[in-house]
């Protein structure tokens, strides 16, 4: 388990590489990818991106507001709650998003045929256990 905890670390760092470049055609970051995509069907507060994402409240804010900024997103009233407002995606990180996602298809496609079906469909089926299994700890408060 170790071993793999330290490749996952290792991944996330070039997966966040690989995002970051994707991403940068538009002026983005992967960070600014992962939170267009949390709200791409539905506005969502801060904290349920955050939770969605297993991520600080607080980097999220600061990547929402400067989503915001730019004219990317927006936030609006959540009629259930007063204080906690919604994430929006405007029609403008839309169209970022959709760039983003183009070019990601693609690197996907390269890297997936490269890689193999069968074990891309293996390593899913690892990955999901081991996130259930993570989620599940978490729950317990372990």
């Amino acid at each position: 388990m170790s071993e793999l905890v330290l490749n996952v670390f290792r991944m996330n760092g070039l997966l966040t590489a690989a995002g970051d470049a994707l991403a940068e055609p538009v002026g983005q970051t992967s960070a600014r990818w992962r939170v267009l995509a949390a709200i791409e069907e539905t506005p969502l507060t801060v904290a349920q991106i955050a939770r969605a994402w297993s991520l600080a409240r607080q980097s999220v804010q600061r990547v929402a507001d400067v989503l915001v900024r730019d004219g990317l997103a927006s936030y609006v009233t959540n009629p259930s709650h007063r204080r906690a407002q919604l994430v929006r995606i405007t029609p403008r990180g839309r169209a970022a998003l959709r760039t983003i996602r183009a070019g990601q298809r693609a690197w996907a496609d390269e890297l997936g045929a490269a890689i193999g079906g069968k074990e891309l469909q293996e390593a899913n089926k690892t990955l999901v256990a081991v996130l259930r299994a993570l989620e599940s700890r978490r729950r317990r408060g372990r």
